[in-house]
């Protein structure tokens, strides 16, 4: 059982907006929960969740919700540290957004920095199902009235959902590190041809050129590099992406920017999934750095190279103008659409 405390008192946004914010939490990443409503100045609600024996999961807010916007901080992956992968991650998330809606709340927005199941977006075979659109559905049918996320796979997951979504990047906070770093000889670099807007705009960012991957997937989970497009002997190079899964891509991707005469690679995501084999994938593609925001927990293992932004600050940000009737978009000056 898992119970997290305590009573939200009032705090001067709700105050000012004669409504009534709650925040809480599963157990998918209670720290990001936690960092978000000391910058609201809230407290997370009281909420009961346990994984029953049969592993079917269960949920009970331990104090009224009526009338209340209740924000659900629950991004859909595994937390070894609290015994969830990601199916429970997404269960939860369901149950939780029924339970509040059973308990009169006014509005239920769902936080979800990362959105699984977000690669399987399109078919890519006959017979294939689109994950994606299936996990908003659900979300749509469990009550959500709109759905707060950071860096999707791809732009089209929005169309999706008919409630609103809210999407936010990264991209900024990942920009200003490497500015911040002063590198000399900057080279941005594409692991494929769908990331190169994205690309483009952080290799604009810190003054970067830009170069691109010619990469092909012989099977799921397995990338082939062929060659670089682009100059990247003797200069530093960036791998940017929006997710480092098993890394297997990102280790391709590597090899083949050392091979091209690259002095440094770093490597850049959003997402720090890291599953499988993903810190040996790691070690072998010898990256100076490995710079990734929290929207997922951190396992203890990780290497020392690993960089973690916080992201708090953006979700903060975000929830507050959601809350209050705001623009999600100013929070970014317009520039949250990267796709």
């Amino acid at each position: 059982m898992s119970v997290l405390q305590t009573r939200p008192a009032p705090s001067d946004i709700m105050l000012a907006y004669s409504k009534r914010l709650m925040l809480v939490s599963g157990r998918a990443n209670p720290g990001l929960a936690g960092r978000i409503a000391a910058k609201l100045g809230v407290e997370l609600g009281a909420v009961t969740l346990k994984t029953f024996a049969n592993g079917e999961v269960y949920c009970r807010y331990e104090e009224s919700v009526r009338g209340a916007d209740v924000f659900i901080v629950q991004p859909t992956c595994a937390n070894p540290d609290t015994g969830l992968n990601t199916n429970d991650a997404l269960m939860e998330l369901l149950v939780m957004v029924d339970a509040a809606l059973g308990g009169s709340a006014h509005r239920v927005i769902a936080v979800t920095p990362w959105y699984g199941y977000s690669r399987q977006d399109k078919k890519s075979a006959p017979r294939e199902p689109i994950s994606s659109r299936l996990i908003a559905r659900m979300l749509e049918a469990a009550g959500i009235d709109r759905i707060l996320t950071m860096d999707l796979h791809s732009g089209q997951i929005q169309g999706f959902f008919q409630k609103p979504c809210d999407h936010m990047t990264a991209v900024f906070m990942l920009t200003q590190y490497f500015a911040d770093l002063r590198l000399e000889d900057l080279v941005v670099v594409a692991p494929d041809a769908g990331r190169v807007k994205l690309n483009k705009q952080f290799a604009s960012k810190i003054g970067a050129d830009l170069a691109i991957l010619n990469k092909e997937r012989p099977a799921q989970q397995v990338a082939e590099i062929g060659y670089v497009i682009g100059d990247v002997a003797g200069k530093t190079a960036v791998l940017v992406d929006d997710l480092i899964d098993t890394a297997g891509t990102l280790k391709a991707a590597a090899m083949a920017v050392h091979e091209a005469g690259a002095r440094r690679v770093y490597a850049a995501a959003t997402h720090g999934v890291f599953s499988g084999n993903a810190w040996e994938n790691l070690a072998a593609a010898e990256l100076e750095e490995i710079v990734v925001t929290d929207t997922i927990p951190t396992p203890p293992d990780a290497p020392d190279n690993l960089r973690v932004l916080p992201c708090a600050d953006l979700l903060t940000n975000s929830i507050r103008q959601i809350f209050t009737d705001g623009s999600v978009s100013d929070v970014f000056g317009g520039e949250n659409q990267l796709f």
